[in-house]
Formats: structure tokens, C-alpha cells, sequence
């Protein structure tokens, strides 16, 4: 299976229909890539946060939320994100805590059960892992993990069960790290290692894994 491949329903199993929704962090301003922001790096031919959705959608998430932030009317108007819950977070400058905190609140009252979160600086990171992260679901009070070689990385599944207390303590750029490690025994590792790269885009350097 490649990246690009949608998953059916009974891949994923059609019970999770649209209870996993994907949610897409897109927010940062690239400080340390000369104020551009992140949603907007080309990757093959497109907006990195057009190929992110992309990625969470053939993995079989019918309901995904992009948050944005800086720059977030040029990213509405450059990149393709028909169907997508677009969520404005202003406070984008105060680091990741805030914009997973503004997407878990547009979930709520959605009917999602669990939440599929990516960032959108992990171009190597694709349907693949992602799907693997999905299946992982098992109710609201799931906690599951990409893993590559035993460390635990992205994408994360966040059961709604978690969401408050994840909001709770999802300060500065540490998004859901603080949560996650208070509660380390629940959580179920998916290894990933052998489909995906976990590299993220953050200095001028790593923009040699752009295609």
C-alpha cells in the first residue's frame, strides 16, 4: 500500500466510521525558518498542510480539523482544503499547547470519540503509520502512540475521555507530552519505524527532506 492509497472501510474497520476524526496542528510561524510558516513549504508540487490532509484522509479519517494560525488567510487561499473544518487559534504564538487545545474544543459536540493528531511538519510520516495509529482506537478512553524504534512519537490517537485533561495541561509547545506521561501505562505503542520517517521541518537545514 502507498501513502496515496485510501483505505476502505473495511480496512479500517467501518465500526470507527467517523468516530476517529483527524486533526491537523498548522499553526507555527516558522521562527526558525525565517518567519515562513510551515502550512505553506512546498512538498511535491504542494502546501505541506494540503499533503497533510491528504495523508489523514487515506488513512480514513472522514472528519479532519486543521488548526491555523500564522498567516492563516494565505494558507485559506493557497492551499486546498475543501471539506476541512478550518479552526483559527490567535494565540498560534504561545506554541503547540494552544492550537491542540483550540482543535480538541472544535471536536466537541461533533459526535468524534477519539481525536488523530498530526503536525504538519512530519512529511515523512504518511497514510501508512497513520492507519496503523487509527486501527489502534478501541473506545473513548483509547491512548494510542506511533513508536519508532520503541520511542514514542506522532501521529497520536487521543480518546475523549482524555480531552479535558489533555486541555488541562497543554501549555507552551509541549502539547499533549506533559498528559501523556502521567498516564504512560495506558498507552498503546504502534511501531512505525519500518513505513515512516519522523523527521520534523524546523530549521533551513531539514528543508532537504522537501520533494
Amino acid at each position: 500500500m502507498t501513502d496515496n492509497e485510501a483505505l476502505t472501510e473495511d480496512q479500517v474497520g467501518g465500526r470507527t466510521g467517523d468516530r476517529v476524526a483527524g486533526l491537523l496542528l498548522a499553526a507555527g510561524g516558522g521562527r526558525r525558518l525565517g518567519g515562513r510558516p510551515k502550512a505553506l513549504l512546498e512538498h511535491r508540487g504542494h502546501p505541506l498542510v494540503e499533503h497533510a490532509v491528504g495523508v489523514l484522509r487515506a488513512a480514513g479519517c472522514a472528519r479532519v480539523h486543521v488548526v491555523l494560525g500564522a498567516r492563516a488567510e494565505d494558507v485559506r487561499a493557497r492551499a486546498a482544503l475543501d471539506g476541512c473544518v478550518l479552526v483559527d487559534n490567535p494565540d498560534w504564538e504561545a506554541g503547540m499547547g494552544s492550537s491542540l487545545r483550540a482543535g480538541l474544543a472544535s471536536l466537541a459536540g461533533t459526535g468524534a470519540r477519539a481525536a488523530l493528531v498530526c503536525l504538519v511538519d512530519q512529511p515523512g510520516i504518511g497514510a501508512q503509520a497513520t492507519s496503523r495509529v487509527r486501527a489502534g482506537y478501541r473506545d473513548e478512553t483509547s491512548l494510542v502512540s506511533a513508536a519508532y524504534a520503541g520511542v514514542r512519537g506522532h501521529p497520536v490517537l487521543l480518546g475523549a475521555a482524555h480531552w479535558a485533561g489533555i486541555a488541562a495541561t497543554a501549555t507552551g509547545d509541549r502539547g499533549a507530552r506533559a498528559y501523556l506521561r502521567e498516564h504512560e501505562a495506558e498507552i498503546a505503542l504502534v511501531e512505525c519505524g519500518d513505513v515512516a520517517r519522523p523527521y520534523d521541518i524546523d530549521t533551513e537545514a531539514d528543508l532537504v527532506h522537501l520533494e
